[in-house]
């Protein structure tokens, strides 16, 4: 069986090879995306919260309307 590949093929397979088979790199990679997740949460429940505070600020100004005030 011959190999049909050019000598700039076989290299290229051989650096593919050796990429996956490093380890160089790979905490920077798991930081970026455990840096992206933290992020994404972060951004994630400051959109909840700020869509949720209007609706409570206007339960607790009705409460606070319908309490009565009791005179000294």
């Amino acid at each position: 069986m011959s190999d049909d590949r050019t000598p700039s093929q076989f290299n290229a397979a051989r650096a593919v090879s050796r990429f996956w088979r490093g380890q160089a790199g790979a905490v920077t990679v798991d930081w970026v995306v455990l840096t992206g997740f933290i992020v994404f949460l972060g951004m994630a429940t400051a959109f909840y919260v700020a869509t949720s505070v209007p609706q409570v600020a206007d339960k607790v100004g009705t409460h606070l309307e319908d309490t009565p005030v009791m005179p000294n």
